[in-house]
C-alpha cells in the first residue's frame, strides 16, 4: 500500500473513534512523530509547556491508574 492509501484509511479509523483520550494520544503522536523531522524553537517548547499546564488546571489529565486501566483497554479491543 502506498502512502496516500495508508493516510486514507488513518483518517477513516480516526473519524471512527469516540475515546477522546485515544484521540488525544493519537494527537500527541503525530505532533511529536512531526516534530521529530526538525528541532523546534525555545518559544514554541515554552508555548507547549504552558499548553499543557493549561490542560491540567482544567483537570484534562489521567491519574497513572485512570492511564494504565485505558491502556490496558485498547488491548481487549
Amino acid at each position: 500500500m502506498d502512502i496516500n492509501a495508508e493516510k486514507a484509511l488513518l483518517i477513516r479509523e480516526i473519524e471512527q473513534l469516540n475515546d477522546i483520550s485515544l484521540v488525544r494520544v493519537l494527537k500527541s503522536m503525530l505532533h511529536y512523530g512531526l516534530k521529530s523531522e526538525g528541532r523546534i524553537s525555545q518559544e514554541q517548547y515554552n508555548q507547549e509547556l504552558d499548553e499543557a499546564d493549561a490542560e491540567i488546571e482544567r483537570g484534562e489529565f489521567l491519574n497513572q491508574q485512570q492511564a494504565l486501566k485505558e491502556i490496558r483497554s485498547w488491548r481487549d479491543q
